[in-house]
């Protein structure tokens, strides 16, 4: 076996980590949970089926395509039961399943938590958004030679 450096341990540590996190079942799962779409349609079949017009109409702004491929994550998931109905037209039921239902008390949690903690968020925005600023406006008068000249005294 040939000798490794340490950058290139680190190197090959870093990327089974990487590899590690993109095969694990949690983090798949809590991404299709942290998606926008997502949460937004658990929040409104928390009421009942509905139909997917009915869904697009719950969750304006998501498109065609990221609405369809949100309901088959959830599907496929075990969140969400898909029901087809024959008639003319066919008609499509997407309902939570109780897993699903299980979910809802934790995503109410954290809706309560942002709403509770809104304010303090955008203080804490503007702050760093305020202070980035002065920053990168610093680092322009440097590059002009304005620092500099403040500091040649």
């Amino acid at each position: 076996m040939a000798t490794q450096s340490a950058a290139q341990r680190r190197r090959e540590e870093a990327l089974a980590y990487q590899e590690f996190v993109r095969a694990c079942p949690t983090s798949k799962l809590l991404d299709r949970i942290g998606d926008k779409w997502v949460t937004l349609l658990l929040v409104a079949l928390s009421e009942g089926p509905l139909r997917y017009g009915e869904l697009s109409r719950a969750v304006p702004g998501a498109s065609q395509k990221m609405l369809t491929q949100s309901l088959r994550g959830l599907e496929r998931d075990g969140l969400l039961a898909r029901t087809v109905t024959p008639s003319v037209p066919v008609r499509v039921d997407y309902e939570l399943t109780p897993l699903a239902r299980s979910l809802l008390p934790v995503l109410k949690a954290i809706k309560d938590w942002a709403e509770l903690h809104m304010d303090d968020i955008a203080a804490a925005r503007a702050g760093y958004d305020g202070a980035r600023a002065q920053r990168d406006a610093a680092g322009r008068s440097d590059r002009y030679g304005a620092g500099r000249l403040a500091h040649a005294g």
